[in-house]
C-alpha cells in the first residue's frame, strides 16, 4: 500500500481544516493522524472533547482517498 508523501499530508490537513471552518465554525480543531496509508480524522469541540470522525485510505494521489466513517460501537 502506498503511503502519502509529507506534502499530501499537509495538503489534506489544510483542506479538512478549511472545510470544517466553513461548515462547522463551532469546532475548535480538526486534525488528521497518519499511520501507513491511513489518515484518522478527529474533531475537537470547544470543551476539549475529541470526536473520531473517519478514516481515509490514501489511493496513490492527493485526490484519491477511500472513506470509512467512524462507528461509535
Amino acid at each position: 500500500m502506498p503511503t502519502p508523501p509529507e506534502s499530501t499530508k499537509n495538503s489534506l490537513r489544510l483542506r479538512l481544516f478549511d472545510h470544517a471552518r466553513a461548515r462547522w465554525p463551532q469546532l475548535r480543531d480538526v486534525d488528521a493522524r497518519f499511520r501507513g496509508s491511513f489518515a484518522y480524522v478527529d474533531a475537537t469541540l470547544p470543551d476539549g472533547t475529541v470526536l473520531p470522525l473517519m478514516r481515509l485510505r490514501y489511493g496513490g494521489s492527493a485526490r484519491s482517498w477511500g472513506f470509512a466513517i467512524h462507528l461509535a460501537s
